[in-house]
């Protein structure tokens, strides 16, 4: 069963998984910023500070629930039960990140920091198992680019929801007082993220088990981990991706209302890179049977970097290059998130082949670790230049200042982790014909286990030639 090919219905039901986990993600990397400042009243720098603290510390519950969710063992499977558990937490705390009491100022820094801190926990408790989900749905290395394209389809239909239709909500539900606008607004978006959750739940199943004989303690799974050079390099490629991700999209809505001088256009900009990688999402299977995930991963890191630091040449009536630039780089940063999360699936396989243990919780909490991380240091890399800049979203004679600092933001900051992205990839050991080897290797294993011990050569971890 675990090298079947999953149908349609359960690939669109995990995908719905994403779009719940983006309409928060998206809401939060696009609009959180921005609330704090010219709603919320935090200053620029305090709000960087918060963002950057959170997502540090929450780091590292994300390794810790990770193993939890390894060691989870229910009648619905490991990954799955988190995922019914945690989905009306999130909804909750998803509106109460978003309202705003009336607080001094201290008081008002006090509630940003509980409640987004919350959040991020209730998002780790649920999307570290989620994205674990992926590696035991499939073990075909082809199925899983498969499905973590349609994962990916559903984020960035996610994304349409937040990004598309925030600000209009935050409008037409606030009447004018963006405050209440946001709360009402996130009301809505909260009770379509509890029900996609459910429909996730209802419609997954989990087929690839650890192996029968692994003797596997907390030790050996963070032992594991710092010896698997793949999930490694992954790591850091995802928290620069990221990073580079959760810049553009965390200026974007202060870069047009600032510097285009139209807020309203930033939600057309924001659904058009949506519909732009949600089409991404779905070529990346077939580009990456043609070129291999390690070289599409290069090229399109390449592309996007140079498409969006081109941005810097445009002005504030140059909206239509604006759109081409940013849609071109889309296409690119749309390919990339789809090819992580389906190799996080090949440095599990790995690790089993290497060592005989499978840890898929502790291995995909890596995923939600560089999201997490590199959107923390995005968050304080925005708050920072715009504090530098004098960036005020409280005071307007501060914004013709701070310009110079917003164009930055959409173009060449965000371009240089992308550079730093290529030079991490390069080292990434795990080739389509390794992957290859390796997912035969271990369909001989799983088929021997219960008829024959696999034999491991002492003091090394490595299968032997008896079993490959």
């Amino acid at each position: 069963m675990a090298s079947d090919k999953i149908k349609l219905k359960e690939k669109i039901g995990y995908a719905l998984g994403d779009t719940s986990a983006n309409i928060a993600w998206r809401a939060i990397t696009s609009f959180l910023l921005v609330f704090y400042t010219d709603v919320f009243g935090i200053s620029a720098v305090a709000a960087g500070v918060l963002l950057l603290i959170t997502r540090l510390s929450d780091g590292v519950t994300d390794v810790i629930m990770g193993m939890i969710a390894d060691r989870t063992n229910t009648k619905h499977g490991k990954f799955r039960p988190w995922i019914l558990w945690s989905a009306v937490p999130f909804g909750i705390l998803l509106v109460l990140t978003f309202s705003t009491p009336g607080f001094g100022p201290t008081g008002k820094l006090i509630y940003a920091y509980v409640t987004y801190i919350l959040l991020t926990l209730v998002y780790t408790a649920n999307n570290v198992p989620y994205s674990a989900l992926m590696g035991v749905m499939t073990a075909d290395q082809k199925e899983r680019t498969s499905l973590s394209s349609f994962r990916f389809a559903g984020a960035y239909f996610g994304g349409i929801i937040a990004q598309g239709l925030l600000i209009y909500l935050v409008l037409f539900l606030g009447g004018g007082d963006e405050s209440k606008g946001y709360q009402y607004s996130m009301y809505v978006l909260a009770g379509l993220l509890v029900v996609f959750l459910l429909v996730t739940f209802f419609t997954t199943r989990e087929r690839v088990p650890a192996p029968k004989n692994q003797q596997s303690s907390v030790w050996h799974d963070l032992s594991d981990l710092i010896k698997n050079k793949p999930w490694l390099i992954l790591l850091v490629v995802g928290f620069l991706f990221v990073t580079f991700n959760s810049i553009k999209q965390g200026i974007t809505v202060i870069y047009f209302k600032r510097f285009v001088g139209n807020e309203l256009l930033a939600a057309s900009y924001m659904v058009v890179l949506l519909v732009v990688s949600m089409v991404a999402a779905l070529v990346t299977t077939p580009l990456a049977n043609y070129f291999g995930k390690k070289r599409l991963f290069i090229y399109v890191m390449l592309f996007s970097g140079i498409t969006t630091g081109l941005i810097h040449l445009a002005g504030p009536q140059d909206t239509v290059l604006v759109f081409v630039l940013g849609s071109l780089a889309e296409f690119g940063a749309g390919i990339m998130p789809v090819l992580f999360f389906a190799m996080l699936g090949d440095s599990a396989d790995y690790s089993e082949w290497k060592h005989n243990r499978r840890a898929t919780g502790l291995i995909y909490s890596a995923g939600t670790f560089a999201m997490k991380f590199g959107g923390g240091v995005a968050g304080a890399i925005i708050g920072f230049v715009l504090g530098g800049y004098g960036y005020d979203g409280m005071n307007e004679q501060t914004i013709p200042a701070a310009l110079p600092g917003i164009k930055l933001l959409m173009s060449w900051i965000p371009s240089i982790f992308m550079v730093l992205s290529v030079v991490a990839m390069i080292a990434y050991p795990l080739s389509s014909a390794k992957m290859k080897d390796i997912e035969k290797d271990l369909s001989v294993n799983r088929e021997q286990e219960g008829e024959a011990p696999i034999k491991v050569t002492e003091g090394t971890g490595e299968v032997s030639a008896l079993t490959v």
